[in-house]
């Protein structure tokens, strides 16, 4: 029994810190930045698992100036989730005919940072059904929390 003392201890601590890490809570409030330098800001989610806010995208198809774009969502509000949600948007451009929809999850990374890991369909309007199969565009984005400027 006594040698078992130090191997229960190493697990009992290696348990204790994992329990630790997984109840991290990952909020979509505030600011955010993509891989490719998209900026994105959300305001508090609210009882329902709404929120709102703006995206202002760094990269784009059209000629158009780019301007912000309002966004609008949901937050799944499932206890189970452990406080690193699934949750999804859309943005309705500003510039441009098409409309974007976000799904995902805010995760909280080994290093204890917040991430937003997402998928997207961009859809772009069209003038003919014959072009239909070229209006939809699909990719992925992770989103950080942009660091203080220095």
């Amino acid at each position: 029994m006594v040698q078992a003392t130090p191997l229960l201890l190493v697990l009992f601590l290696a348990l204790g810190a994992h329990s630790l890490q997984a109840t991290q809570q990952c909020s979509l409030t505030g600011r955010w930045v993509n891989d490719l330098g998209s900026k994105m800001n959300l305001s508090p989610v609210d009882k329902n698992g709404g929120f709102t806010g703006t995206y202002r995208t760094a990269v784009t198809a059209t000629s158009n100036k780019i301007k912000e774009s309002p966004l609008q969502g949901s937050m799944q509000r499932n206890p189970n989730q452990k406080g690193q949600p699934t949750f999804g948007f859309t943005v309705n451009w500003s510039f441009s005919d098409s409309i974007t929809v976000f799904t995902g999850q805010c995760f909280v990374d080994d290093n204890g940072e917040e991430v937003l890991k997402t998928m997207w369909l961009l859809r772009s309007h069209e003038d003919s059904i014959k072009n239909d199969w070229k209006a939809t565009r699909v990719g992925f984005n992770v989103f950080t929390r942009p660091k203080p400027l220095e």
